[in-house]
């Protein structure tokens, strides 16, 4: 499944330079102006899955390969979008262009300016805190302008047009008083209209503390700070360094770690913004593994054999008979789909089965 997610934020917050560094390459224009980046800027980005690596070697293994198979980890797509400035919902800067890119993605990612560069113009704001509440009052003005423009069915026996506008309504009394969409609580029939409008405060959102270096170490804190701050979950804030991400961007995977452990950090920015990104989303990975390749596919958490079967190809949901699923850890200690079936490790299950993160799978699909 295509996830596809908008780096966002007031001008010289660090987005392009977070968005180069994801790509490990120069491919957005990095200015110290406002409106730097006019389009959006588009880029797939790998997500790190080290069970891709002990796949590789056990298919190898077991099937006496004298070379590793290829390694296709899932993707996500990350979307360069210009600064924002207040007035954007009404046309101010690059305002309508920014909420028309915005729409298209599936999700938000609100870069917040925390480091202190004195060489790097700051656009008026005296927190992080403010940072963040400018960009989402814009964000709530444009959901409004976008009701506002819904016409009221008059008097009409149409059950369907009233209870469109039911939620119509609904929803602007809700965001007039300063609530995001995705903070109302709402029937599936109602997030079918918010969805169906295109609300952007509909879509789930993490916020990126773009950091100083000397912050890293104390990222969990910061984290946990700023979520009870910004009234998020701990799993949609993640501190990050641009700046350090951006000299990874030029090592190799070798020299990255070290670079990490002379600065006491595990995990680089970008496997955490990832990690968070998924989370925040609901989404779980599921491996398949032979001598063709090892690959990780996205899907939603929740989702049922059948349907996941239809991420590796539409006929698959349909021609579905089966699913024979192993735990990565079992199939990894076994050494291999034959002896984890001589184990008696690996489960038949059915179409209705719900999928689980990690799981190794080989579908029996008919003709």
């Amino acid at each position: 499944m295509n996830l596809s997610v908008g780096i966002v934020g007031l001008p010289n917050v660090g987005k392009s330079t977070l968005f180069n560094a994801l790509l490990k390459r120069q491919q957005a224009y990095v200015a110290n102006f406002p409106f730097a980046t006019i389009e959006p800027n588009v880029g797939i980005v790998d997500v790190p899955d080290w069970r891709l690596d002990k796949l590789s070697e056990v298919v190898k293994d077991s099937e006496n390969m004298d070379h590793l198979p290829p390694k296709i980890p899932a993707t996500v797509e990350f979307v360069d979008i210009a600064g924002l400035i207040a007035g954007a919902s009404k046309g101010e800067g690059l305002g309508n262009r920014f909420l028309a890119h915005i729409r298209e993605t599936s999700a938000i990612c609100h870069v917040v300016r925390m480091f202190s560069d004195p060489d790097v113009v700051k656009q008026g704001v005296a927190s992080p805190e403010e940072d963040f509440e400018a960009v989402e009052t814009e964000l709530k003005l444009a959901d409004l302008q976008t009701l506002e423009k819904q016409k009221s069915p008059g008097n009409t026996q149409d059950k369907e047009a009233l209870s469109f506008w039911e939620v119509v309504t609904k929803l602007k009394d809700a965001l007039s008083r300063g609530v995001p969409v995705r903070d109302m609580v709402l029937s599936d029939k109602e997030l079918k209209v918010a969805n169906l409008l295109s609300l952007i405060t509909v879509k789930p959102i993490i916020v990126c503390l773009n950091v100083d270096e000397s912050n890293l170490r104390d990222a969990n804190k910061i984290e946990f700070e700023y979520s009870k701050k910004f009234n998020l979950e701990l799993s949609q804030v993640v501190a990050i360094c641009a700046k350090i991400e951006s000299d990874l961007a030029s090592l190799s995977e070798s020299d990255q770690r070290a670079y990490l452990a002379d600065i006491g950090i595990k995990e680089s920015g970008l496997e955490r913004l990832i990690k968070k990104a998924f989370k925040t989303l609901g989404l779980i990975t599921f491996l398949t593994a032979g001598e063709k390749e090892v690959r990780a596919w996205t899907i939603r958490s929740g989702t049922k054999a059948s349907v996941a079967a239809g991420v590796i190809h539409s006929d698959f949901e349909k021609k579905f008979i089966k699913a024979d699923v192993v735990d990565f850890e079992k199939f990894v200690e076994a050494k291999g789909w034959v002896r984890a079936r001589e184990k008696g490790m690996v489960r038949s299950e059915g179409r209705d089965y719900v999928m689980r993160d990690g799981d190794v799978v080989e579908f029996k699909i008919g003709s």
